[in-house]
């Protein structure tokens, strides 16, 4: 379902299929990228653990899959006193969709 400022809903599925926490964007992505940045990081980019998102529309039997990884960065020098030195940065790469057949 589309909120009326244009967000939607995508649900985290676990492996057993339990959805854990829900996460909105305007794209699937964009929630991925959400859900990515709570992932374990990784020391760098290269060095990160892919992991398979799992990530469902609500009000729709789609599944957006995803591997997302995280990794830890150095802040900007011109960041806000209120961030903290060290930021965890992701990223996530389509491998499809599924639909539910529930």
């Amino acid at each position: 379902m589309v909120r009326e400022d244009g967000k939607r809903n995508f649900a985290l599925r676990s492996s057993n299929g339990e959805e854990e926490s829900v996460f909105s964007g305007n794209t699937p992505r964009q929630a991925a990228l959400k859900a990515a940045r709570r992932l374990e990081p990784g020391s760098s980019e290269d060095e990160a653990d892919r992991t398979e998102l799992r990530l469902r529309e609500k009000g729709t039997d789609k599944v957006h899959i995803y591997d997302g990884w995280a990794w830890e960065e150095t802040a900007p020098d011109d960041k806000p006193d209120w961030m903290p030195n060290e930021i965890t940065e992701a990223n996530v790469s389509k491998k499809g969709i599924d639909h539910l057949d529930e």
